[in-house]
């Protein structure tokens, strides 16, 4: 596939380092030709030094024969108009944009079509990270929560705690503690290095384990690996921007919220918009406005201003002060390898980088893929991929999961069949249009799922 980005930035850069080694042909387009040589250096892709809107560097890219654009520089402005010119001059089949700005991203609905502004796709960052944290206030005690197929079928990393009802005993007695309840662990990571679930396989403290289940079983099988957390009433939210915003909004609803913002004008504003959420202006890492507030009480404070070392701070500052969880919102790589080997006291690094990715690994990947996760900071992957064809031209239609051939750490963890949620064993037969979601420890082998998937006319 033919892909052209727009936009070197953390996005458009870590975008390309997952898609170039995929028999893509990628061409990076930024206006900084010095970030642009750095990422050549580092990757087998070509490079345009310009304005990514305008119709000359376009076709500089290669956009007349391009089969996508995707446009992830830092305005939106030059994304949408990118995205108009790639449809109006060039006839580019797939255009997708970041949309950043509420005040365009409330009137998407009557925007965005060929007949007005060309986008296929917009990926909303604010909005993901936002649906990201809600999802982790709902599952207490949960790493990352991952849905598939309409939410039937949710995946989820958590870290198995001493107390925990299955540590110390392998994965076969996972059934005996509920019976019940069918789930598939897809993936354990022992220490940083992933370790093939087998049967055998004995949970040990601390081990970061990914399990897929029923939606509504998640709770149930998290209650194995780790001593199931109360949930959570109490949440502290620093940061009043879009995030911060959105957040207090769908949380207000079911739990106490205190948010604190920094700018004057922006507090009063969000104390008149909010219902029942209580604003507070001032710094979010100021101990004394912390503990004045009771931040002891506070089961999770959530720090997602625009600013890393910001929520860093304010993050340890309100575990010091005896905020029971703490959640930060971390944009820079290096942060997030700190945070993830436990050199700082935050619990949950979120990344909104990785959470546009995996929106936009959605719409790239092939072979019948409508739903992909970049996980574990890129270097795994979850897809949901749809079986099509028949037995005669599919790979993998009317056979059994053992008879199939996946790549190394690749597993199949769940088939949705319709309104059907069937957690994979050996012996399962996938159907024509099962939903099939895997997980796999090496995002490298992505390739091989997608052509295992795909329909062949002269298969036999």
């Amino acid at each position: 596939m033919k892909i052209i980005i727009l936009g070197a930035g953390q996005v458009g850069g870590t975008l390309a380092e997952n898609l170039v080694g995929e028999n893509n042909d990628i061409t990076l387009v930024d206006v900084d030709s010095e970030k642009l040589r750095e990422l050549q250096d580092k990757m087998d892709l070509q490079v345009v030094t310009g304005h990514g809107s305008h119709p000359d560097i376009l076709e500089k890219a290669g956009a007349e024969d391009a089969d996508m654009v995707i446009a992830v520089t830092s305005d939106d402005a030059t994304n949408m108009l990118a995205c108009q010119i790639a449809f109006s001059i060039f006839s580019t089949p797939v255009k997708i944009a970041r949309i950043r700005s509420e005040h365009i991203l409330k009137y998407k609905k009557r925007l965005f079509h060929n007949q007005d502004i060309p986008v296929d796709h917009i990926i909303a960052p604010e909005q993901l990270v936002t649906r990201d944290i809600a999802r982790l206030i709902d599952y207490p005690g949960a790493l990352q929560v991952r849905e598939f197929a309409s939410a039937k079928v949710s995946l989820v990393g958590i870290r198995a705690y001493y107390g925990g009802l299955l540590v110390g005993h392998a994965l076969s007695t996972l059934r005996d503690h509920i019976p019940n309840i069918d789930t598939r662990v897809a993936a354990i990571y022992r220490k940083g290095k992933p370790i093939r679930p087998l049967g055998t396989t004995v949970i040990e403290a601390d081990d970061e384990v990914f399990f897929i289940a029923a939606t509504r079983h998640i709770r149930a099988v998290m209650n194995e690996l780790q001593k199931l957390e109360p949930a959570y009433k109490r949440i502290m939210i620093a940061g009043g921007g879009h995030i911060g915003a959105g957040l207090a909004r769908i949380l207000e609803k079911k739990h106490q919220v205190k948010l604190i913002e920094r700018n004057p004008q922006r507090a009063e504003y969000l104390s008149n918009e909010l219902d029942n959420a209580l604003v507070f202006n001032g710094d979010s890492s100021d101990r004394e406005l912390l503990i004045e507030e009771h931040i002891d009480q506070i089961d999770v404070f959530i720090a997602v201003t625009n600013d890393d070392e910001a929520n860093i701070m304010s993050s340890m500052v309100a575990k010091g002060c005896g905020a029971r969880k703490t959640i930060a919102l971390i944009q820079r790589n290096a942060y997030h390898d700190i945070i993830h080997d436990n050199i700082l006291d935050i619990d949950i690094a979120v990344s909104p980088q990785q959470a546009t990715i995996s929106a936009l690994l959605t719409h790239v990947r092939k072979g019948g893929v409508v739903n992909a996760y970049s996980l574990r900071r890129g270097a795994a992957e979850s897809v949901e991929i749809v079986a099509h064809g028949d037995e005669q031209s599919s790979k993998v239609i009317g056979r059994e999961i053992q008879d199939i051939k996946l790549p190394p750490g690749a597993t199949i963890g769940s088939i949705v069949r319709g309104e059907e949620v069937l957690i994979a064993h050996s012996t399962t037969v996938i159907q024509a249009d099962d939903h099939v979601i895997l997980f796999l420890v090496d995002k490298k082998y992505i390739s091989h799922i997608e052509k295992l998937f795909s329909v062949s006319a002269i298969f036999f």
